[in-house]
This record gives C-alpha cells, sequence and structure tokens, in this order.
C-alpha cells in the first residue's frame, strides 16, 4: 500500500537554500526561507492563542508574563526570548543570525496574524484551528531550521545546559518546557486541550516539515 502521508525526517536535512560557513552570512534565498519559515511559525502560534483552548508551553508563559505586565502575547514572546539569549552568555552559546530572527519575527508574526485569524468559539472548530497550527509549526520549523543560521533562542538553551549539566537533551527540555509551563500557569497563561495537542503532535510536526523541506528541495533540484 502506497503512503500518502512521507515519513518524518530524523535529522535536519541539507538543501539548496542551507547556508554554510558563518551563520552570520546569507544568501537571499536563504533569508526569505529563513523569514518565511519563522512567520509561518509565528502564524501558527497566533493561531492557537486565537482558539482559546491552551498553546504552547513558551506562549503559556508569554501570556501570563503579558497578563501581568499589560503588553502584547507578541512582546511578550519578545521579551522571553531576550532573557533567554542573556542566559546564552552564562552557557557560552554561540548565536547566528537566525537566532536573532527568530526571536524578532516570531513576535512580530504573533501579533499581526492574531486579529486576522478567526476566533471560533465551538470545540470542534477550536480543535481544528489548534490542529492547523500545529501543523503550522511544524512546516515553519522545517523551513528556518533548514537555514542553518543558528539555533532558536530556546533551542539554545537546552543544548547549553545540556552541556553543562550533563543530562540527557530529552531531559533537559522535558524539564524546561515543565518549568515554563509551570510558570506560566501560575501568571494566567491559557493551558488546556490545544497543550496537550502541542506535547503530542509537535515532534512529528516538526519532523514532518523537515521532511517537506528535504522534498522540496529535491524537486528544486530536478527542475534546475
Amino acid at each position: 500500500m502506497r503512503r500518502l502521508v512521507p515519513a518524518g525526517a530524523r535529522t535536519v536535512p541539507t538543501t539548496p537554500w542551507s547556508a554554510s560557513g558563518s551563520r552570520w552570512r546569507a544568501r537571499p534565498l536563504t533569508l526569505a526561507v529563513l523569514v518565511g519559515g519563522l512567520w509561518i511559525f509565528g502564524t501558527g502560534e497566533a493561531a492557537m492563542v486565537d482558539a482559546g483552548i491552551g498553546v504552547s508551553p513558551w506562549t503559556v508563559l508569554a501570556q501570563g508574563i503579558g497578563e501581568r505586565i499589560g503588553i502584547s502575547v507578541g512582546a511578550a514572546t519578545f521579551l522571553c526570548s531576550a532573557l533567554v539569549l542573556l542566559g546564552w552568555i552564562v552557557l557560552r552559546e554561540r548565536p547566528g543570525l537566525g537566532t536573532l530572527a527568530n526571536a524578532v519575527v516570531i513576535a512580530i508574526a504573533i501579533d499581526a496574524m492574531r486579529p486576522v485569524l478567526p476566533d471560533p468559539q465551538s470545540a470542534p472548530l477550536q480543535l481544528l484551528q489548534v490542529l492547523l497550527g500545529i501543523a503550522a509549526i511544524g512546516v515553519g520549523s522545517g523551513l528556518y531550521l533548514t537555514a542553518n543560521l543558528g539555533p532558536g533562542p530556546r533551542d539554545g538553551l537546552m543544548t547549553g545546559l545540556h552541556r553543562r549539566l550533563g543530562f540527557a537533551v530529552g531531559r533537559v527540555r522535558l524539564g524546561i518546557e515543565v518549568t515554563v509551563l509551570s510558570a506560566g500557569w501560575l501568571l494566567g497563561g491559557t493551558v488546556g486541550a490545544g497543550t496537550a495537542l502541542f506535547a503530542l503532535l509537535v515532534g512529528y510536526a516538526v519532523s514532518l516539515g523537515l521532511a517537506g523541506a528535504a522534498a522540496a528541495a529535491g524537486e528544486r533540484q530536478t527542475a534546475a
């Protein structure tokens, strides 16, 4: 039986638009893929916020901070990224153009897209919007990761703590996510079915996003 869904990628593939060498130099195509991927990622986060049934752990934290100090979710997302990047100094992580773009573009996309996305009121439509949001996050991740211009702030925090503490990457990531989710919930962020679905599906969504980017790269090379 023919597979209708491509197998997920197990690693970040190299594509025609992947940067090589410096993390601070990007060809126009690489920059376009990076920004486009981050915008799609932010749109997915915005869709989950507007669905109103729970968001990703870091957005739970951003919602909680935004509620407490009176700023938008996008602005709070940027604030979280900036604080995490300060932690990189201690961890001696190396940022890149993609790292800074991640902090800026996703924050802008969340605030820009929320007013134009649906605000569903029925449970089936809310669930559908959450699933579409997770899918968008997977596609966006597949694009911006293949740009190869440096990890996002949260990924760098994970790898830095892994290197410093010596714990397995999976345990470090779980510890970060649980801590962030708990803090966000205590601050008033939205935790619900969407949060659970994100935890269950985002890994597979990113894997498929990477596979899709690899497939698109293959088609582009064939066309050339």
